[in-house]
């Protein structure tokens, strides 16, 4: 189901096929600061309503083409729009319009302040491509980045070769690059150890440690805002029901699903999205596994006892089919019977998620709170994955936005993180690191960016061969 079109990335396949081929706006540098990519700087009006970009001048397009203004215009306008799937739509709907300003300055207008709107052009799905007869040219895929797709077959490969006008210096070093999928974490593994790859993103965690002694290859791991959840669909019954909601939240064993599926690599959630190293993260009571808390709660919703399906796949992360597995198991002593529903790898993200009641899923979460609120428990965004829908909560998200008081800022997000830990339909379990592995010839920097997998995703533009 893998396609080409921007609006439609959601895994590390296509997010590394668009950074390595396309630049946006703005990026997370590896030190973790928003610094600018196409944009080399901006500045807000006052009340944060009104932003002005300024490009980079000279940067070419791939088959030539100097990156205009219009450029940037017709590549945000592709995921704007009441019928837009866009992933991003969330980050482009407080867009009310934008204008060119000479060749090299794009003028926002938004519904209201934003104080995190550069932010949001971070965003893997909002790749600029050049405009053609007033639209973006996704369909011929040509990029200013760094490499310029060969070849492409989806959810399978894709080759791509450098870009020898790139406009970065220092970056872009590989002449030629082959991505493959391989769901299978064994198979990946394999592949690195026996120098069939060179990278892999996303080792299996109960190897790891054998996988590291292996000569010739490096694990690394980083810290950020990836964590795994279980979204329920809270229009579908008995997900309608907060006291259900609370009950499977209770019955869940987060110290053990951290130590048996993570393998410690990371840190325990609390039901909500907010990562302990994004700013205005709330300090909050956290929820501890309760059976009895769980079978109070599903007395509440006029249950003794409780059967639901849980949806769940390989593909979704190392561990994915086991965490549903220890899910059923910790729940069985609040009279919960979960029944693990093995999915088909191939389509989960199309055929299950967001479609199934409950599933297995993860998020690699988001840098600032409105983003990641925005983009997933907004009421009608895209990709809220519970259809989740709060009306303080979603008061709360337009007041953040353009509240400048940090003060202010601090306590509106900390009640919004209260309402969706209490209130919402998602069982956050924990913020993961993410494991990655490597050849010894392969090298990168002295820091690695954590916003997304292997360096925010733009590692085939950052790292090389040494």
């Amino acid at each position: 189901t893998d396609s080409l079109d921007p609006q439609t990335y959601t895994d590390v396949f296509m997010m590394s096929i668009g950074f390595a081929t396309h630049n946006t706006l703005t990026e997370i540098n590896p030190a973790g600061e928003l610094v600018g990519d196409l944009a080399e700087s901006w500045e807000p009006s006052a009340d944060a309503a009104t932003w002005r970009f300024h490009l980079r001048k000279g940067i070419e397009f791939s088959n030539g083409k100097t990156l205009t203004a219009e450029d940037v215009i017709a590549s945000i306008n592709h995921h704007r729009g009441k019928d837009t799937k866009s992933g991003a739509k969330s980050n482009v709907d407080p867009i009310e319009s934008m204008k060119a300003d000479g060749s090299n300055t794009v003028v926002f207008k938004l519904s209201s302040g934003n104080a995190d709107f550069p932010y949001l052009m971070v965003d893997y799905h909002l790749l600029i491509m050049p405009v053609a007869d007033g639209k973006a040219d996704w369909k011929n895929y040509i990029g200013t980045g760094g490499y310029v797709l060969d070849s492409f077959e989806p959810g399978v490969r894709a080759f791509l070769k450098r870009n020898p006008n790139y406009w970065k210096n220092g970056r872009a070093h590989f002449d030629e690059v082959e991505l493959i999928s391989i769901a299978d974490f064994n198979a990946r593994q394999s592949a690195l150890v026996s120098k069939k790859v060179d990278v892999i993103s996303r080792c299996d965690l109960k190897t790891v440690n054998l996988l590291a002694k292996r000569p010739g290859v490096r694990v690394e791991e980083t810290t950020g805002f990836l964590h795994y959840t279980v979204p329920m669909i809270t229009t579908i019954a008995p997900f309608d029901n907060n006291d259900v909601r609370l009950a499977l939240k209770y019955a869940v064993d987060r110290e053990q699903l951290l130590q048996r599926v993570l393998h410690g690599h990371g840190s325990i959630g609390n039901d909500h999205p907010i990562a302990p190293s994004v700013p205005f993260h709330a300090d909050l009571e956290q929820r501890e596994y309760d059976p009895d808390k769980a079978k109070f709660h599903l007395k509440k919703a006029g249950f003794d006892k409780l059967t639901v399906d849980l949806s769940t796949a390989d593909k979704v992360y190392s561990g994915a089919v086991d965490a549903a597995v220890l899910m059923k198991a910790s729940a069985a002593k609040a009279n919960i019977d979960i029944n693990v529903k093995r999915e088909p790898n191939d389509g989960y993200w199309s055929n299950v998620w967001m479609k199934k009641p409950w599933s297995i899923c993860y998020w690699g979460g988001r840098p600032t709170c409105d983003w990641m609120f925005s983009q997933a428990y907004a009421e009608g965004a895209n990709w809220n994955d519970t259809s989740w829908s709060h009306e303080r909560f979603n008061t709360l998200l337009l007041q953040g936005r353009g509240e400048l008081d940090q003060a202010k800022r601090a306590e509106i997000y900390r009640e919004m993180q209260q309402i969706v830990r209490d209130e919402g339909g998602v069982v956050v379990w924990a913020f993961a690191n993410y494991v990655f592995a490597m050849s010894d010839k392969v090298k990168h920097g002295p820091e690695v960016a954590s916003n997304w997998d292997l360096d925010g995703t733009r590692y085939i533009e950052r790292w090389w061969f040494g």
